[in-house]
């Protein structure tokens, strides 16, 4: 679904990532984690397409990614669920309203979708807050409407940057549960983080790969983990 081959990105004249061959098949489950700077969200968006590589090359279900306009890669992103590190909203609409943009964008109504959007709100225990604003709401519900807008058009991929930064333990295993039972639906999810104990908590769960950025590269990580 997405490839990357000997990619490498450099920013601000360094090297950022070097020689990166990293494929995330149909069905897969990857955690990607490294310390803070290493080039975690930098790798995510060479994935869904928001940044091209300086050397190599990234192709997006079967598509390459440099000989795509615009418009094809945004058709594509439609495929791909994006949880960012700093989740933006539009503040005059409600959380309900943020989370079901996506269908609005997509020419699908919300009305349509009723039933999943009510189950989703549950899941990411945003219920109570329906009708609030995004300024209203605390870092960790607007970490939880990230990854429900995110999921919300049931994509084939989704990746998530740090989805649990925000949020205590019990809400993050809730959510990642939810990623959990997206991946058993046949969906390919990448997660980036920082948490330790997240990770040795899922690998009870899915059967997921832990990639480690270090040194500018991708390399598997041991059993340390």
């Amino acid at each position: 679904m997405i490839e990357l081959e000997n990619v490498a990105y450099s920013y601000g004249g360094g090297a950022l990532l070097s020689d990166i061959s990293l494929k995330l098949a149909p069905g897969s489950f990857h955690f990607l984690t490294g310390p803070s700077g290493a080039g975690k969200t930098t790798l995510l968006k060479l994935c869904y397409g928001a940044l091209l590589p300086t050397s190599g090359d990234v192709t997006l279900f079967a598509d390459d990614l440099r000989g795509l306009e615009r418009d094809d890669i945004a058709m594509l992103r439609r495929r791909m669920g994006v949880v960012h590190q700093d989740c933006q909203f539009l503040n005059h609409l409600s959380v309900t309203e943020n989370i079901a943009l996506p269908l609005r964008v997509s020419g699908r109504h919300a009305e349509a979708a009723g039933d999943d959007l009510t189950e989703l709100m549950a899941w990411v225990g945003l219920t109570h807050r329906a009708d609030a604003l995004p300024p209203e709401l605390s870092g960790g519900e607007r970490q939880r409407a990230a990854l429900a807008r995110a999921v919300i058009m049931s994509p084939d991929v989704i990746l998530a940057d740090e989805p649990t930064g925000n949020v205590d333990w019990e809400m993050s295993q809730r959510l990642l549960r939810l990623l959990v039972e997206l991946n058993k639906m046949g969906k390919t999810v990448l997660v980036a983080t920082h948490d330790l104990s997240l990770i040795r908590a899922a690998k009870s769960q899915v059967q997921a790969r832990v990639l480690r950025i270090a040194n500018q590269r991708v390399q598997l990580a041991g059993a340390d983990l």
